[in-house]
C-alpha cells in the first residue's frame, strides 16, 4: 500500500509543478488574466508602488512570479514527501483564494457559467486530495480496528 501511495502522491504532484511551469513560461498571459480578477487594495498600492519600481514589474506579473514558483516549489515537496502536509495546507489555502477569486461562477448567467463551475469543482475536488495529503502525512499507520470495539 505504501508503493501506492507514493506513486500517487508523485502523480498528484506533477499538476502543481505542470501549472506552475506554464506560468512562468507565459508571465504576460498569466499576469493579464490576474489583472482582470485581482485589484490591489488601497491600503497596499503603496508598497505594490514600491515593488514596481524596484523590480521594474508590474503587480500582477510579480504575482504571476509567485503564484508559478510557489506551484511548483509546492508540487516539488508534495512529490518528495517533504513538508508535505506543511505544503498541503498552504496549498488548500491558495487554492481556495484562487477558486474565489477567478472562478467566481455565481456572477455568470447559468448557461455561460458552465465550465467555470467545472473548475471550480476541479478546484474542489483538488483541495479534498491536498487534504488527504495532509491527513496521511510522512509515518506509516499502525493497524487501527475500523469501527473501535464494537
Amino acid at each position: 500500500m505504501p508503493a501506492f501511495i507514493t506513486f500517487g502522491r508523485i502523480l498528484f504532484a506533477v499538476l502543481f509543478i505542470y501549472l506552475g511551469a506554464t506560468k512562468l513560461f507565459g508571465i504576460q498571459a498569466t499576469a493579464d488574466f490576474i489583472a482582470t480578477k485581482v485589484t490591489i487594495p488601497a491600503a497596499l498600492a503603496p508598497y505594490t508602488a514600491q515593488l514596481e519600481t524596484l523590480t521594474a514589474m508590474t503587480t500582477p506579473q510579480l504575482l504571476a512570479i509567485a503564484g508559478g514558483a510557489f506551484e511548483i516549489i509546492a508540487g516539488l515537496m508534495i512529490a518528495l514527501n517533504f513538508g508535505a502536509r506543511f505544503f498541503s495546507f498552504v496549498l488548500i489555502v491558495y487554492l481556495a483564494a484562487a477558486t474565489f477569486y477567478f472562478y467566481d461562477f455565481w456572477n455568470q448567467a447559468p448557461p455561460e457559467n458552465g465550465k467555470t463551475l467545472v473548475d471550480a469543482l476541479k478546484n474542489l475536488s483538488i483541495i479534498g486530495a491536498l487534504f488527504m495529503i495532509a491527513g496521511y502525512g510522512r509515518g506509516t499507520r499502525t493497524a487501527e480496528p475500523a469501527y473501535g470495539d464494537v
